[in-house]
């Protein structure tokens, strides 16, 4: 029970700070462009509120260059709501889920949102997505300053590096351990030391044991698109999934996979693909416990066992490397984008069969907590799920920012604003399609705790 609380504690006050920043952006574009702001809450709150808070009006309206009264903060009601699926800012004259129709059906005011050029719509539109992928940007700049990056030395990792396609060209092979670069030590992976490694004439390499000496061909920095290697991840076992195969064949905390079938798996890449080629079938699993190798039996479905992997992090001896402020900057926008385009290619697993049904809501999310109060942890995970937030609402589907963004944007190229009539009935479609969507996240997490 102490275990769900914490990370209940940690998932509410993550999406609290995303969804105020979120909302934010929106009511920082409008106020900008002097678009009048109804309401700001935190949490949605049908038929009562929290906390409700309405500024007393200005005692006199300043104008703007046209004569008009110009825009308050203080027009704005602020409150939290009991329903912790998100927040809104309510924009005088927009088509959103509060369906306003009599506001609607009145004539538009100057203040409004539906008064306004597209380019201002537009920026009002982005302002959310905008905010949240530059808090996860302040927050990755913040623990590099603060925590510093906690990086794995080439020699720390005793099972070696997967190289890429123009790597095993190149004369490097998986499992391989970099050494030295022109004679000189490569301490860690960061992305200069691999511009490093990738632009050296000579490396070193330890190989089976042994030191061994690969020569880069010229111009091979050049050909390679990202980086050329990546860690091996052994396979530990971190959790065991209740009632998975993995449950079944008797596998356990701690335990290293090391072959199925006979066939040997020094990491996780050649696990996954013994686990697909034998899924349905039992084969034996060869593990390692306690210093001693067993073998269990075990059936993969979906080409899955079912258990969590310990990450690199905790498998290999980290060092700490530090930050000071201004190489912070850096370093934490690097890290947000590079977990935005990270997140955006693993996307295409949920177009597959296993991929849909890992689909979870709010428990798959929490469960990603640490079940110990942990602050690190706690600012990755909501950086993380910011940039998560950001591109999912960035999405062209009516209802959420993207949707609107691509009606402005319709209007922009086309000089035609499509009618309120249009909007109104997309923007229902778009929250029936959400609801569904939220309704077939949370009902599988529903599924595996009560049956898996």
């Amino acid at each position: 029970m102490e275990t769900f609380l914490i990370k209940a504690a940690q998932l509410v006050l993550a999406l609290a700070l995303l969804v105020i920043v979120h909302e934010f952006g929106h009511y920082f574009f409008a106020r900008v462009f002097g678009i009048r702001v109804e309401k700001f809450y935190l949490f949605f709150n049908p038929w009562f509120s929290l906390v409700k808070w309405k500024p007393k009006p200005p005692a006199r309206r300043k104008k703007n260059k046209n004569g008009q009264d110009k825009t308050s903060w203080r027009d704005t009601e602020y409150g939290i709501g009991w329903v912790p699926l998100g927040g809104y800012c309510k924009i005088a004259g927009m088509i959103d889920e509060s369906m306003d129709k009599e506001q609607m059906a009145q004539p538009a005011r100057p203040d409004e949102f539906r008064s306004r050029p597209a380019h201002q719509r537009l920026l009002v539109m982005v302002g959310g997505v905008l905010f949240n992928f530059i808090l996860a940007c302040l927050i990755y700049i913040g623990i590099a300053w603060y925590w510093g990056d906690r990086s794995i030395p080439y020699e720390n990792a005793y099972a070696g590096m997967d190289f890429s396609e123009e790597a095993h060209k190149a004369g490097y092979k998986d499992g391989d351990i970099i050494l030295l670069a022109d004679g000189k030590p490569v301490e860690a992976k960061d992305r200069d030391n691999v511009l490093t490694v990738a632009m050296a004439g000579e490396v070193t390499l330890r190989r089976d044991g042994r030191d061994t000496v690969v020569r880069n061909p010229d111009g091979f920095a050049a050909t390679l698109e990202h980086g050329f290697f990546e860690y091996r991840l052994p396979v530990f076992v971190k959790q065991v999934s209740a009632g998975s195969p993995a449950a079944k064949a008797g596998l356990q905390e701690d335990d290293r996979i090391i072959a199925v079938d006979g066939v040997p798996t020094p990491s996780f890449t050649e696990l996954s693909k013994e686990l697909v080629a034998k899924s349905g079938k039992e084969v034996p699993v060869t593990v390692v416990r306690d210093g001693k190798e067993i073998v269990l039996n075990a059936t993969p479905e979906d080409g899955k066992l079912g258990f969590g992997l310990k990450s690199h992090q905790e498998i290999y001896e980290t060092e700490i490397i530090k930050y000071n402020f201004f190489a912070a900057i850096p370093k934490g926008i690097s890290d947000g984008a590079n977990q935005l385009v990270t997140y955006v290619k693993s996307l295409k697993l949920l177009f597959t069969k296993s991929g849909a049904s890992q689909i979870g809501g709010f428990g798959a999310i929490g469960s990603l907590f640490p079940p110990k109060w942990d602050w690190r942890t706690f600012w990755e995970m909501a950086a993380f799920l910011s940039i998560i937030l950001a591109f999912m609402n960035i999405l062209p589907i009516p209802a959420l920012d993207g949707g609107h963004v691509l009606f402005v944007l319709w209007e922009i190229v086309t000089h035609r604003k499509p009618s309120e009539k249009f909007l109104e009935r997309a923007q229902i479609c778009g929250m029936f399609f959400l609801l569904a969507l939220l309704l077939y996240a949370n009902g599988n997490d529903i599924y595996r705790f009560i049956f898996k």
